[in-house]
């Protein structure tokens, strides 16, 4: 569920109770009267703004300056998970390490990786470690949904290793997950029973429990269309897979395990926003006082919101603290006058796409 395809059935006008309403029910500002439609483009309009006004960390528009005896680095990676190694990439960041690490899981299938974010987080100083699951993009394998939890947490026993962390300028001490679409539940199952875990970040996650709980049909259809380079699979596979864990791989039944967690979800204006305002209220409900939640207008890829999705990742991250110290560390916000200076530079069609 990197970016989930549907296909919406045609000749279906909207319910009566979706149609805008009559003058009569309109409230009056001034002598003018304000439609339904109207409040919504105010509301879009609130939240369009308010990212606009939030301060766009250096690490998203500047690289840092070189460090020619501790360059950036990339590094692949093979992680031994269920008997095969599968694929991975690490982003290690520039400087004297170690290093925050923060682990980068993708959706299904997985076409849109989020590799700029994850370039975003390395130059705000973190080590960025991503995989792909068993069975997918040329990792060995049959992919299952089951296996992708246990993937991740073969990715972090990696990392964790005193050879590994090493050789990666790892800080084990500081690790963060993040996931997008599928990848978000993935995040959410491991930040469950992952103490050591700084907090995890959710992009326009997918409930699959609550998709094991469609009619069957459906989710063959679901599946059927979002299985491009996943091996060992067919619809009728992935489907039953998820319905049989329909209720255990709900945001229902995860919510109460993640309510002394940081958590931080981000949704936006897709088909998955229900259950990330159904994971939010249900962690807020069992007594969740550390979850943070931000709704951008845009769709289930962040398509147009790129800019603004790094920033939101890399606030925070600032926040976050481990044994060792601040999440980010030598890499602190840019004071008012010289982060003005920094945005004026960067091109009018960039500074848009941070806005827009």
């Amino acid at each position: 569920m990197g970016e989930l395809k549907f296909h919406r059935r045609s000749g279906h006008s909207p319910a009566p109770s979706a149609r805008v309403v009559d003058d009569r029910r309109c409230r009056q500002i001034g002598r003018h009267p304000l439609r339904l439609p109207a409040l919504l483009l105010v509301a879009a309009l609130h939240s369009t703004w308010a990212l606009a006004l939030q301060p766009v960390p250096t690490a998203v528009i500047a690289d840092p300056p070189p460090d020619a005896k501790f360059p950036a680095r990339m590094e692949a990676i093979h992680v031994p998970s269920g008997g095969v190694q599968i694929n991975g990439v690490v982003y290690v960041a520039s400087g004297q390490g170690p290093h925050p690490a923060f682990v980068l899981f993708h959706g299904l299938p997985g076409n849109e990786k989020n590799l700029d974010l994850a370039q975003a987080v390395r130059r705000a100083g973190w080590t960025v470690v991503t995989v792909n699951y068993r069975g997918s993009w040329g990792s060995p394998g049959n992919f299952r949904f089951a296996q992708n939890l246990e993937d991740a947490d073969a990715t972090l026993a990696f990392i964790r290793s005193p050879e590994n962390a090493r050789r990666l300028s790892i800080d084990v001490n500081r690790i963060a997950i993040c996931g997008h679409s599928m990848g978000g539940w993935v995040t959410a199952e491991t930040l469950a029973h992952e103490p050591r875990v700084l907090g995890a970040a959710v992009i326009s996650a997918a409930d699959v429990g609550a998709i094991g709980q469609l009619d069957r049909g459906a989710v063959i259809a679901l599946m059927d269309n979002n299985r491009e380079s996943l091996a060992g699979v067919t619809g009728e596979s992935m489907a039953d897979e998820v319905m049989s864990h329909g209720k255990d791989w709900s945001f229902k039944t995860l919510a109460p395990q993640l309510i002394h967690r940081k958590l931080l979800v981000l949704y936006s204006n897709d088909f998955f926003k229900p259950g990330s305002l159904e994971l939010i209220k249900d962690v807020k409900a069992a007594g969740g006082t550390m979850i943070s939640e931000k709704y951008v207008v845009t769709d289930h890829s962040w398509s147009d919101h790129r800019i603004a999705l790094e920033s939101l990742i890399i606030g925070w991250l600032r926040g976050l603290h481990g044994p060792s110290g601040p999440g980010i560390p030598r890499r602190g916000p840019m004071a008012p006058k010289s982060r003005a200076r920094q945005w004026n530079q960067v091109p009018a069609s960039t500074r848009a796409a941070a806005i827009a």
